[in-house]
């Protein structure tokens, strides 16, 4: 009597049952939480087939840009500010950040201090830097210095959870050998993990510096300095040669 599972017409080993109903009714789960979203974002169909005709002709509208305007209006100084406010996010973010990750990674911490850090590290993360920003504004008032803080506060979040994953990731060896000569934990840290990580958490600290950018334009559009308060003005008028030369 034949026990192995059961093959198509084509040959290939037939899905058990239990996996396609599986299936099915994932499927129909997506389908359902599709259609639940797009109904509750009130999209019509008129809207939706309308939405590319009407990008094109905002599109449009910005050429040729105002540059001279835009000029006039101090954007270049403004886009210097996004940039200092990213940059100065990060590195906020990076100076707090690193420290925190030796507490937070399961190799080199006990589990007392390493779920605290973890858990503030999933906390910060789950906060946008807008509302951030919006809980600064009224302590440092209206500049770039709250978006620098909410960019660095954020930051911290992010940063700290690479940091601890590339803790977690290294090479035990020079960690035994630190321990070997009697190093205590701070030496272990300095000279058996830091010089591993090292070269990642660069990468990362660089790589957050390119999402920090994008974001310092974003928290400028409620007041927290950058060039994003300069594109909602001129979005407000609707100034789509200045919109362009701005973007």
């Amino acid at each position: 009597m034949a026990t192995g599972p059961t093959t198509g017409t084509d040959g290939r080993p037939a899905a058990p049952t239990g996996t396609a109903r599986r299936r099915l009714a994932m499927g129909a789960l997506l389908v359902l939480a599709v259609g639940w979203s797009i109904t509750g974002l009130e999209v019509t169909v008129d809207r939706l087939l309308g939405a590319p005709g009407d990008a094109w002709d905002i599109f449009r509208r910005m050429f040729p840009p105002a540059f001279a305007e835009a000029a006039e209006r101090g954007v270049v100084g403004k886009v210097f500010e996004s940039v200092h406010i990213a940059w100065i996010g990060t590195l906020i973010g990076a100076l707090a950040s690193l420290p925190l990750a030796f507490l937070a990674a399961g190799n080199v911490a006990p589990v007392w201090v390493r779920v605290p850090v973890r858990q503030m590290f999933n906390v910060i993360r789950a906060v946008p830097e807008l509302i951030l920003a919006m809980i600064l504004i009224p302590i440092t008032g209206l500049g770039p210095w709250a978006g620098a803080l909410a960019i660095g506060v954020h930051s911290i979040g992010t940063l700290g959870k690479w940091a601890t994953e590339a803790i977690e990731g290294i090479d035990e060896g020079p960690l035994e050998a630190v321990a070997a000569t009697g190093g205590r934990w701070a030496s272990s840290m300095r000279w058996g993990v830091l010089p591993q990580i090292l070269p990642v958490v660069t990468s990362q600290w660089l790589f957050r510096f390119e999402i920090n950018v994008r974001a310092s334009a974003v928290l400028g559009m409620i007041g927290a300095g950058g060039v994003g308060s300069e594109l909602v003005s001129q979005l407000v008028f609707r100034n789509f040669p200045a919109v362009g030369a701005v973007l």
